[in-house]
């Protein structure tokens, strides 16, 4: 049943604040205004062995103006609810683009920002798909759902520690600009994780195993119910024998092997090669002195060979339960799909409406948002996903046609360059492949790559039975810092001859 905005956020001046700091941009000469008031309440919970370690429960709340003036970019917020203070922050916001104007003349440039047309969309309403707000359930019964979630992994063999946690958020934005649009939104998303730990006393080695359920744009039946999305008894029942092999497994010899990577690793792939190389601004060399470029370049669009044929990738602002999902991005443009990567080459990148208008797009892709009332709103990512084959084959199939490989699941730690292009991976699990059948654990394992080499390398692409939504709560970009919460769909996929790291070895040299 879809819900309602949240009356207490209803009841907040939204449209009396908008009305005031609009005309007063107005009346100062702003091009353009747009006003947006957010209430982002987000709350952690950590057990450590079953005891509660830590918890959290913050709200942010507040508003903010920006505005074009004289070609120039002006920003401002503000806390205090009162239609005098919103027309003093427009003020404020108009004074600082007039400031900028001033210093981009003194530099020589003669650049103006200028913003992509988009619709109208007045008082427009959206809700993101979840079925109980984990706000509505009491606290006692979170910890006590981790408690005993944890005390299962404790009483088995071979574990000798468990950490559990869960980041809920409930986020609520109200936008106007002095086009007409108006739009009220309310976006619901949370994260547990469980990790095991297993000590030898002899040794002193030690590892961990973590469960790889994805954070996801649903509710708290994530967590209770198998049919909204994760069997949590199933995995947590798994996990004490999956760790105890992998503490007893051998250490990979480095070398050339084929690769079934599953899609609970394969998403943060994607976030790293595809998602953050496609990012327009990054492309253009706007996120050069903090998050990097991109090899994407601009001037490759529509030839770029950036992988097998088999390759199609989509950024969308839609997909039910995806972390980036939305009605209405934080310039007012509405949520799309669109392609990034069709048959392997780049056909597009995501944007926002400075970044479409500069580059000759018609509009944006509605790809603009901020994390907090006093962020300024800055171009980020979409859901980006590999495209599952329509009639693709399972998991196991794919496992079938290796004489010689390793299978990777789950993530661990990553690392690739500033331009997105040379990188390796980690995992969770790695299993060996021979002959078409997985033969035991393999630890010490990282693959490694340029990024058109390795989707280069994909041989075959899972089916919709394998395609899983995977993410993050914490993609980070933009001076002062932001963080956005993103989703990257992919089925499991073959690659062939990827190289593989021993850890262990280079951590030595």
């Amino acid at each position: 049943m879809p819900h309602e905005v949240d009356q207490s956020f209803l009841a907040l001046p939204l449209r009396a604040l908008a009305d005031a700091a609009l005309a007063r941009a107005r009346a100062l000469g702003a091009d353009h205004a747009d006003f947006r008031l957010e209430r982002v309440r987000g709350a952690t919970w950590r057990l450590r062995d079953a005891r509660p370690s830590g918890s959290s429960d913050t709200t942010d709340l507040g508003y903010a103006v920006r505005v074009v003036h004289g070609g120039a970019w002006g920003f401002a917020s503000g806390v205090d609810l009162t239609m005098d203070a919103a027309a003093k922050v427009a003020a404020q916001a108009v004074a600082m683009a007039r400031l900028s104007a001033k210093v981009i003349a003194a530099a020589g440039s003669d650049e103006r920002v200028e913003l992509a047309d988009e619709p109208v969309h007045a008082d427009r309403v959206w809700v993101s798909a979840y079925g109980i707000n984990p706000f509505d359930v009491p606290d006692a019964e979170k910890t006590a759902l981790l408690s005993e979630w944890s005390a299962r992994l404790l009483a088995a063999d071979g574990v000798d520690h468990a950490d559990a946690s869960l980041l809920t958020v409930q986020e609520n934005k109200f936008y106007a600009d002095t086009a007409g649009t108006t739009t009220t939104q309310q976006r619901v998303r949370l994260q547990s994780q469980l990790t095991a730990v297993s000590v030898d006393p002899a040794t002193g080695d030690f590892d961990s195993m973590r469960t790889l359920a994805p954070p996801v744009g649903r509710g708290w039946e994530y967590l209770t119910d198998p049919a909204a999305g994760w069997d949590w008894d199933a995995e947590l029942a798994r996990i004490p024998e999956l760790l105890a092999e992998k503490m007893r497994a051998p250490s990979v010899e480095a070398g050339a092997y084929d690769l079934v990577v599953d899609p609970s690793n394969l998403w943060l792939t994607i976030h790293e090669s595809i998602g953050h190389a496609t990012e327009l601004d990054r492309a253009l060399g706007y996120e050069a002195a903090y998050a990097g470029t991109s090899f994407a370049t601009f001037d490759q669009l529509g030839t770029l060979k950036y992988g097998s044929p088999l390759m199609n990738v989509t950024g969308d602002r839609t997909a039910e339960h995806g972390l980036a999902t939305v009605g209405f991005d934080d310039e007012g443009v509405a949520g799309q799909s669109w392609d990034l990567i069709k048959d392997g080459t780049l056909v597009g990148y995501q944007l926002d409406r400075r970044i479409a208008k500069l580059t000759g797009f018609e509009r944006s892709n509605g790809c603009a948002y901020a994390d907090s009332p006093g962020h300024v709103p800055v171009q980020r990512m979409a859901n980006v996903s590999l495209q599952p084959a329509p009639d693709g084959p399972s998991t196991e199939e794919l496992i079938g046609g290796v004489e010689r490989g390793i299978y990777v699941v789950g993530d661990r730690s990553w690392s690739i360059d500033m331009q997105r292009y040379n990188f390796q991976f980690t995992g969770q699990r790695f299993f060996r492949i021979e002959n078409g059948k997985l033969a035991g654990q393999l630890k010490d394992v990282a693959y490694q790559a340029t990024t058109t080499d390795f989707w280069g390398s994909m041989e075959a692409v899972g089916g919709p039975q394998t395609y899983v939504l995977g993410g993050a709560f914490n993609c980070g970009k933009a001076q002062p810092g932001q963080v956005a919460a993103v989703s990257h769909g992919c089925p499991s996929a073959l690659f062939r001859g990827v190289s593989i790291l021993n850890t262990t070895q280079e951590a030595g040299r």
